[in-house]
This record gives C-alpha cells, sequence and structure tokens, in this order.
C-alpha cells in the first residue's frame, strides 16, 4: 500500500566535511539483560534511552511493511512487566524491505529515536522507534503475541491531560496515566498488536486507503451513524484511524455507519495524518449500512431557497460536472440562489496567468440544464492572479448562481478585485454601491486568501443581500493528538480579521437598514460554536441557522472521525425572527465516492 510519509529528519545520514578535526563521541551500548522494550518506551512519551544504542533486545516479529519510505517491523516483548504505562511494542525502521517475517524471534541492536511524522514543526507527537538496525533470528514459527483488546471499556472518556506550562504546553514529559486518559492509554500501546472487534465507520475510506471507526458506538453518535464533534472541550475517544499492511486494491470502500463485522488487529501506529492508527494485517468483513445520499425538501413559491456549495477545486478537466448539476437539481431541489465556493479558473492548476472562469461556470450550467435544471445566470469578481490562496495557478473564488425566473440579480457598476464595495441609503433602503463586489479587499485579512463576494438581489419585489465567504482554511494548526494540548490553532488569527471585516460590513448595511434581509454564507472554516462564528454574528446581527438543527445534526464536513460544521448559512433578525427552515444536506462527506468532501447547505424563507 502507498504511503504518504516521505520525510524522515531523524533516519537522515549526514555527511560533514570540514577544515579541522572533529572529535567523534561514541555511545556506550545499552546491553540485553537490562534493556527490553518496556525499558525503551518507558512511561511517558519519550523514549529514556533515546540517542542510545541497545544491543540485543528480544521480541516476536508481529506485522512487517514492505511499502513505502517507512519500510520496517514491529516487535513485541511477550514477557510484559507490570507496568500499563509502558508498551511492549516497538517500530524497527530498516528503510529498506525487512528480511524478516511474523512469528520470528529476533533480537536486535540499533539506536533509540524519536521521529516526529510530518517534521517538528507541526508539533506532532513522536514515535519511539529502533533504527539503523542490525537484526538476528533466533527461530521462526512462533506465537505472536495476543492482541491487546480496545473497545469502549478500555478507552477512558477523558481526551488528555494539559500539557507542561513549563515545556511550552507539551505533555511528551508527563507520566503516563493510561486508565484516565485516551491518549495515554494509546501512547502505551504504541507499537504494541491491537484489536477493535465490529466497530462502525465514522469516517469512510478516503483516497490514501484509509479510514476510521469509533471503538464507542454511542459517542455522540447521530442518526446516520457518524460521530459529532461538539466542542473543542468534548473530544471524541473512541475514534481510530484504520490502515492495512494489504494492498490498496484490497482495502474496502466503505460508507459512515458501515460495520467492520469480526476482528480488526495489528500494531498500532503513530503518522502524520490522523494519530494513532490500527495497522491492520487483519481486516474485519464490511457490512454496509445502507447510507443513501439526502435529498432536501423543494422550496414553496413564495419562499427563496439560498444555498451553499464548496465544489472543491472544480476546473473544466474535472469529471464531475455532471455529479455536481444532479446534486444541484435532485439532492439541493435547484436553490434560487446557490453560492459556489472552490470554482477555478478556465485551466484549473495551470499557473499561466488566466484568471477567467466563464468556461468553469458555464460548463456547470450547462451540466444543470441538462439534468433537467434551470438555466442559471451567474455573477462573480474575477481576482487578480494567484492572490486569494487555494491551488496554485487554480485563482479560486465564490461565483453566484441565481435562477432568472426566480430572482433577479441587481447589477450595479464598479465592482472589481481591488475596489472595495460600500453601503448607501436611497429612498430609505440600503443599497450596494457595487454588484457584485468584494468587501475591503485591499484588507490585510484576506492576504493569500478568497475575498467576499457580496451581491443584491430581488425576490417578489424584496430586496436580498447575500454576501459569500470562503474564508482562510485551518492548514497548519495542529492536530488534535499534537504533544502540545490543548493544540494551537494558528490559522484562527487570520479567520477572526476576516470574520471582523464581514461583521464590520453587515453592521453598514443593518445601521443603513435595520430590518434589511442579509445572509453571510459560505466555506466559513470553522465551528458554528467557533470565536470565528461568534464574531461573525457579532451582537445580534447574524447568525448561524445551522443552530436551529439538533446537536446531532449539525455537520457539513467530516474529519478524522469527527462530523463537524465547516459551511455555515447566517441570517440577519428580520430573517431569523420569521419562518425559515435549513437544511445540511449531506450527499458528500459521509460517503467514499464523495465529489466534493463539503455537504451544502440550504436555507429557505420568505423575505
Amino acid at each position: 500500500m502507498p504511503s504518504k510519509r516521505t520525510t524522515r529528519i531523524g533516519a537522515l545520514t549526514v555527511a560533514a566535511v570540514c577544515s579541522t578535526l572533529s572529535a567523534v563521541v561514541l555511545t556506550t551500548p545499552a546491553h540485553a539483560d537490562t534493556v527490553r522494550i518496556h525499558d525503551i518506551q518507558g512511561t511517558t512519551r519519550l523514549s529514556p534511552l533515546a540517542g542510545t544504542k541497545v544491543t540485543d533486545v528480544p521480541g516476536i516479529v508481529t506485522a512487517v511493511r514492505t511499502y513505502g519510505s517507512s519500510k520496517g517491523f514491529w516487535l513485541q516483548d511477550p514477557d510484559a512487566d507490570d507496568n500499563a504505562a509502558t508498551s511492549e511494542g516497538v517500530f524497527v525502521f530498516t528503510s529498506s524491505t525487512p528480511k524478516v517475517a511474523v512469528g520470528d524471534s529476533v533480537t536486535v541492536s540499533g539506536t533509540v529515536s524519536e521521529y516526529v511524522p510530518g517534521g517538528a514543526s507541526t508539533g506532532n507527537q513522536s514515535l519511539t522507534e529502533i533504527s539503523k538496525p542490525t537484526v538476528t533470528v533466533l527461530s521462526s514459527g512462533n506465537a505472536v503475541p495476543a492482541a491487546t483488546v480496545v473497545d469502549a471499556s478500555s478507552v477512558p472518556d477523558d481526551y488528555t491531560p494539559a500539557g507542561d506550562t513549563a515545556a511550552s504546553g507539551s505533555i511528551n514529559g508527563l507520566t503516563l496515566e493510561p486508565t484516565k486518559y485516551a491518549l495515554d492509554y494509546y501512547e502505551s500501546l504504541e507499537g504494541m498488536n491491537v484489536q477493535v472487534a465490529d466497530t462502525r465507520v465514522v469516517t469512510a475510506t478516503d483516497p490514501y486507503s484509509e479510514l476510521w471507526v469509533t471503538v464507542k458506538p454511542n459517542e455522540h453518535v447521530n442518526r446516520r451513524g457518524g460521530t459529532v464533534y461538539g466542542s473543542y472541550t468534548s473530544q471524541n475517544t473512541g475514534r481510530l484511524q484504520i490502515q492495512s499492511l494489504g494492498a490498496t486494491a484490497d482495502f474496502p470502500k466503505v460508507n459512515v455507519g458501515d460495520t467492520l463485522a469480526g476482528v480488526t488487529a495489528g500494531p498500532l501506529d503513530f503518522n502524520a495524518y490522523g494519530g494513532y492508527t490500527l495497522v491492520a494485517s487483519q481486516l474485519g468483513t464490511v457490512e454496509s449500512a445502507g447510507l443513501e445520499r439526502e435529498t432536501t425538501q423543494k422550496q414553496s413559491k413564495n419562499e427563496l431557497a439560498v444555498a451553499t456549495y464548496n465544489v472543491e477545486n472544480l476546473d473544466p478537466s474535472d469529471a464531475t460536472f455532471e455529479e455536481h448539476a444532479a446534486a444541484i437539481v435532485n439532492n439541493l431541489q435547484s436553490p434560487d440562489i446557490v453560492s459556489l465556493e472552490e470554482i477555478q479558473d478556465n485551466n484549473g492548476a495551470t499557473d499561466d496567468g488566466t484568471v477567467a472562469a466563464d468556461v468553469t461556470v458555464n460548463k456547470l450550467i450547462d451540466a444543470i440544464v441538462a439534468a433537467g435544471g434551470p438555466t442559471y445566470d451567474w455573477r462573480s469578481i474575477t481576482p487578480t492572479n494567484d492572490t486569494d490562496g487555494g491551488e496554485p495557478g487554480g485563482n479560486i473564488r465564490q461565483v453566484f448562481l441565481f435562477n432568472p425566473e426566480r430572482v433577479s440579480f441587481t447589477d450595479r457598476a464598479g465592482g472589481d478585485a481591488t475596489t472595495a464595495v460600500g453601503v448607501t441609503k436611497v429612498h430609505g433602503k440600503a443599497q450596494l454601491t457595487a454588484s457584485p463586489g468584494r468587501i475591503d479587499p485591499a484588507n490585510t485579512a484576506w492576504t493569500s486568501s478568497r475575498k467576499p463576494l457580496a451581491g443584491e438581489f430581488v425576490f417578489k419585489g424584496k430586496t436580498v443581500f447575500v454576501i459569500a465567504n470562503h474564508l482562510n482554511s485551518k492548514g497548519g494548526d495542529q492536530g488534535l493528538t499534537s504533544q502540545y494540548q490543548p493544540p494551537t490553532r494558528s490559522s484562527e488569527t487570520q479567520r477572526h480579521l476576516q470574520a471582523t471585516a464581514v461583521n464590520a460590513f453587515v453592521n453598514e448595511i443593518l445601521d443603513t437598514q435595520k430590518n434589511a434581509d442579509v445572509i453571510t454564507l459560505g466555506d466559513i472554516n470553522d465551528f458554528e460554536f467557533s470565536d470565528t462564528a461568534k464574531i461573525l454574528e457579532g451582537d445580534g446581527e447574524l447568525w448561524s441557522a445551522i443552530k436551529s438543527l439538533p446537536k446531532s445534526e449539525r455537520y457539513t464536513y467530516d474529519y478524522q472521525g469527527n462530523q463537524q460544521v465547516l459551511d455555515q448559512i447566517l441570517i440577519s433578525p428580520s430573517i431569523r425572527k420569521d419562518c425559515f427552515e435549513y437544511d445540511s444536506v449531506h450527499i458528500n462527506s459521509e460517503f467514499n465516492d464523495q465529489i466534493s468532501d463539503h455537504d451544502p447547505q440550504v436555507l429557505r424563507f420568505r423575505p
């Protein structure tokens, strides 16, 4: 199976040529009569023997990895000590295809090292290894140590201890408490043979042949089988990533709610793309839950339907236009206005100065017509080349689609990539100075990020202001399994500035016309309970309408076993006080054959 692990800083061999004679420091080997695997692993996340050469460490080979840049094998001591904090397993990094087999009894001599998947800058925990090994096979065909059962009763409900303030918030040096904290429990099993049984899938198979299960079937479960992420302080401790030591082609294609029936077993690894991972030498049998894609309700004659849909870097070369069109027509019931995020320019990621996106948008509109939908019109503003982030050369932007038979767009000249849209009062009503227009595009809050697109629509004589957003992504944030607890969410800094700018613009509209209908929507890239959402909502200027759903239904995205909110539709008081309907339409995030990683959202109301 291909591996995404491409960098091993701790395993590089560096030759230094100096003009003066350098001293060579020799490390005395630690002998096998005193050192076993639990001595190497120790009672914290960092080995007490890191950097030390060890000799003739005994164990049984439990699994072998022969692919990718992380070739090696897992070694486990069948004679465990009586300390639950010390793991009895360790990964032996060979760099080339190992010459051992499962069941071999071996001794290993080498250097104990701490490898940080993804590099130290990620803040990830490290993986204790033996590197540069010399391996001696003593016998073959031995019984593999029995797999430790990981289940709802063994995994603590508390997620992690707080990091040591004297160590910049790191948990690396803290003594493990595996009966108290979930992360400590998983760390105490690092490298050991473990098993789960009859586990429900909570993130579908991804393109890298990975999936997530939960060993806690009742933990924040929702009706479609996922595990909902409800707050920073209420982590889902039963989540566990599953990979396989087998061929990629044999990895199961599963959706949320499906079950891996029977036993799934293998060594517990740690990687940069999800943390603790069961690398399965034995996979359970798939039992399908038969999950189906949702369809929202059709808007009535007097209801305006407004949707947001991230179409994930759509460009003319993609093969998903018919599927996106079918989703808009059938699953979303042809909304009157659709805010599209991640529309790329006419040649996608080719970085040649192309910025226009008319080919991309018109190809989607044509596909919608072919699917039986309306002939949408569209408005957008072309960005300056390579200034709005996203895939290099792609020039992603937000685009308004609208059904001209149901709603009209108020065109007002003056909007471009660098001109800020303003608000004026005409006959006692708010108007945009440019429609479409961009909100404060020169503000440093939008550096290398998408600028909000504002437009003025009219439905049955009533003006509705719509602001399409795609805020700064979460890229660069520390993961939930980071060595720093709580993890640093560095991307929030820019998102908070962006939310402040959008809220200020909404305030301009509402200060001009108190009862104006304003919708701020799109890929907010943050949760409904986040400070980003609170800044957007301000002092009641807006309200995230997904909060009208039960907590178990609040999700638009599924990441590492957590169903969460990234896409939102926020509404002004004039809309909130009247009747409205909100739907998160689950057509993508739960499925292995998704055409986007986001689920669209639909709001229906009477202006």
